[in-house]
């Protein structure tokens, strides 16, 4: 099929958003071939070789004795203390599980959200190691960015000097409808949407950011979904991180029913994260039992070149309505970069995954979130 009909539905500030902030026309346009050849879809989604649970020794647990966790704090102290790490929040998508507020600006106690909470533990963990604060780049989009903004103007950056907060924005395209044609919103406007974490890194480095991160001495970049608030800089991790040397540590945590996402498993011999749709129907995915929380601590200068990430066809309901959206995700990177696995707490004083997709999950978890920050400080 012809791109005519995608340009056509498309304004002109349309035209330019999209090919400003990509895919573009052209790879969109080849992607809806794809899907309606037959070549995308959920079986075109699911992989061919051969898949297995993680063998012994594949996945670590955090430390917990006290003397080796003290070497280790020191460790990633002293990569603070050298400016060399960084924090990355996913704070893009579309604004709507929360009603069209931006979800990182969503007060958990009074006026104090989620981003005023991830900026305040990096202040808190920067003066108890004697490190300078270290940069937080917010992967935005254009349904976040401005509102985002305006939040850390109002409230002062939460005490973080605007200018060690960075900011750029994942790509940017519309929806298709199952037979190719532009999804139309109500009032006959195509419907965008940003296509998936594993936007971060090649928009990263489009931004520029990642070269003044690296040009600056960082070493390190800590990411997170800005919506899992526990996961927060914790030096005894970031010490193990540098000690594995690996290009990746993915943090994993224990499956609990009704947990959906990827998994560690071994894809030909090689451990990776593996996307819960993309495992063959007749494997045991229960046989599995710990997450991929989305938390990675990356080596920055391994991000700093192109990496084969795949487009997945992705179905949605959007307005009660079929919708299709293409999309990439962050994990597929341990697919070929070296990666260690580490197990940490879910729960306790020391757990860091408790994602807030729904206010129920926010009015329903206040309180373990509220003590859990009050044990760090």
């Amino acid at each position: 099929m012809a791109i005519a009909d995608l340009e056509a539905a498309l304004s002109a500030d349309e035209r330019a958003l999209l090919e400003r902030l990509g895919p573009g026309l052209q790879k969109l346009g080849a992607l809806r071939d794809a899907m309606l050849a037959g070549r995308l879809g959920a079986e075109a989604n699911r992989l061919r070789g051969d898949v297995r649970p993680p063998a012994p020794g594949d996945i670590e647990t955090a430390p917990r004795d006290a003397g080796a966790c003290a070497e280790l704090a020191e460790e990633g102290a002293e990569a603070l203390r050298r400016g060399e790490v960084g924090l990355l929040l996913l704070n893009g998508g579309m604004a709507t599980r929360f009603g069209g507020v931006v979800k990182g600006t969503v007060p958990v106690v009074d006026d104090r959200s989620f981003l005023a909470f991830k900026l305040q533990d990096a202040q808190r963990v920067a003066a108890r190691v004697g490190a300078p604060l270290p940069p937080v780049i917010l992967m935005n989009s254009v349904a976040t960015e401005a509102a985002t903004r305006a939040h850390l103007e109002a409230n002062g950056g939460f005490g973080y000097p605007p200018g060690r907060v960075w900011s750029f924005e994942q790509q940017w395209t519309i929806r298709l409808t199952p037979q190719g044609a532009p999804f139309l919103e109500d009032d006959g406007r195509p419907s965008f949407y940003g296509p998936g974490h594993g936007d971060m890194a090649p928009c990263l480095r489009r931004s520029g950011l990642l070269e003044r991160f690296l040009s600056g001495g960082g070493r390190v970049l800590l990411m997170s979904n800005v919506d899992n608030a526990l996961a927060t800089l914790d030096p005894v991790l970031l010490g193990w991180h540098l000690r594995r040397g690996a290009a990746i540590t993915a943090e994993l945590a224990e499956k609990e029913p009704g947990d959906a996402g990827g998994t560690p498993a071994r894809v030909d011999g090689r451990p990776q994260i593996v996307e819960s749709f993309r495992f063959p129907p007749a494997f045991d995915q229960d046989a599995i039992p710990v997450l991929n929380t989305n938390t990675f601590w990356f080596d920055a200068t391994r991000l700093d070149r192109e990496a084969p990430l795949t487009w997945f066809m992705v179905q949605k309901k959007v307005d009660g309505r079929a919708a299709i959206q293409f999309e990439r995700l962050v994990g597929e990177l341990t697919a070929t970069l070296p990666t260690a696995f580490l197990q940490v707490a879910r729960e306790g004083a020391e757990g860091r995954f408790h994602p807030v997709k729904v206010p129920a999950d926010l009015e329903g978890g206040r309180d373990y979130l509220l003590s859990t920050w009050a044990s760090r400080g």
